[in-house]
């Protein structure tokens, strides 16, 4: 194994097949250079460590001396805001995504995703309706970009006048996530930073309404709810919303596009699909295997010297843990390079697990079910343009930035 094996995995020219180096990995399931993050690439040692409480997710667990390439500038990314749950570890993570919870899913709202299925449809259908010209349509920037952040903004209860603007911001503070080389990187950290700052006040705008005007939004109920918890702080809240509206975008704008593309290089599955929308939930756990959304988990630290197959990893070191090499593991998989909706026991790590598992899971699934099931109903002979497409620079976050297809026609 060459020791440069995590700096491949980073280098774009990589980006649109990863899967060769993760093979290379999962010869040393515990890698470590000696300097960086020490790597986890196996299906089984992920999961077990997915669930173990001696793994933390906050920062500030972290060694001074620990090296990751990835956490550079990581920390004033939402400076001005307290760290979100997905950054923390019990007690404090479990009563934020608690309260977050109620008014989203099962217990206290046990209908809240299902209950969006009719305005998921018909987001997607206007989306589709004014995809223009067939014989040249961007996947990404007509259709995967905007459907999850309108969805977002009609969860979280943005005005319908005001979507357009959260639209600008989620662009920015997505490109944000993303290396660019050739920026200069003090105006896009300025350009980051007022969005973010614009975002965060619109947002407290808005939280103050609901809390004299409450809706049946989940913003409302964030802003009004009370239980075992208390409420949330203002500044939580906000953290909670930035949250929802990034991470919840980027999952699922990937996953869409991800599904697409590889439905497109396997027509087989792809008319299939047309003929049996059933198909769609089994394919998407598939997908979700097959081409994750969410790459990698680094920023993880052990709270005590941890084992893990006869390595001991120290307290304070940085771990990345591979989900998309794991979701390709032969030892777990059979045939774990070929695509197969049909397969049984998809239980991929695609959305992660244990307490840190992707909290919007639900309405992704539901969003990306929905989304690549009317595209192949009513995209005919749909075809790539440009194959492999090109990728977003982020390797954590890993999807096509623009996916440059044709169809004859767009079906009404």
């Amino acid at each position: 194994m060459t020791q440069g094996i995590l700096s491949e995995i980073l280098d774009y020219a990589n980006r649109a097949n990863p899967y060769p180096l993760y093979e290379e990995l999962r010869k040393t399931p515990v890698f470590h250079d000696g300097s960086g993050p020490y790597v986890i690439s196996t299906y089984y040692e992920i999961q077990s460590l997915l669930h173990d409480p001696r793994l933390s997710s906050d920062t500030r667990n972290l060694a001074a001396t620990a090296k990751d390439p990835l956490a550079e500038g990581a920390e004033e990314e939402a400076a001005a805001l307290p760290p979100s749950f997905l950054k923390l570890d019990p007690p404090e993570h479990d009563r934020l995504r608690r309260m977050t919870n109620r008014p989203f899913g099962p217990p206290h709202s046990p209908r809240r995703v299902d209950g969006m299925r009719d305005d998921l449809r018909s987001i997607v259908t206007g989306l589709i309706d004014n995809l223009g010209d067939p014989g040249s349509i961007d996947l990404v920037d007509q259709f995967a970009y905007p459907f999850p952040v309108t969805m977002i903004c009609r969860l979280l209860g943005v005005p319908h006048e005001d979507e357009p603007r959260f639209h600008v911001w989620a662009d920015i503070l997505a490109a944000s996530l993303d290396p660019d080389p050739d920026a200069d990187p003090a105006a896009r950290q300025r350009k980051t930073h007022d969005s973010r700052m614009e975002l965060g006040m619109y947002l407290a705008g808005l939280i103050e309404e609901r809390r004299k005007q409450p809706g049946d939004d989940m913003l409302s109920q964030l802003a009004t709810g009370h239980g075992q918890d208390e409420s949330m702080s203002t500044m939580e809240l906000l953290s909670t919303a930035a949250l929802l509206l990034i991470a919840g975008h980027e999952t699922t704008v990937n996953l869409i596009t991800n599904g697409m593309l590889t439905l497109l290089r396997n027509p087989d599955v792809l008319e299939r699909l047309r003929r049996d929308p059933a198909l769609a939930a089994p394919l998407v756990e598939e997908l979700l295997r097959f081409e994750p959304p969410v790459q990698l988990l680094p920023q993880r630290t052990p709270l005590v010297d941890i084992e893990v197959r006869g390595i001991t990893i120290p307290k304070g070191s940085s771990m990345w843990l591979i989900l998309a090499s794991g979701n390709r593991d032969p030892q777990r998989f059979e045939n774990p390079d070929r695509f197969d909706p049909d397969r049984p026991d998809i239980q991929h790590l695609g959305l992660g697990s244990g307490i840190h598992s992707c909290f919007g899971a639900p309405l992704a699934r539901l969003e990306a079910q929905l989304a690549l099931t009317e595209l192949a109903r009513r995209l005919h002979n749909p075809r790539l343009l440009e194959d492999p497409p090109p990728y977003r620079q982020n390797a954590v976050l890993r999807g096509p930035r623009h996916l440059r297809i044709a169809c004859d026609e767009v079906r009404a």
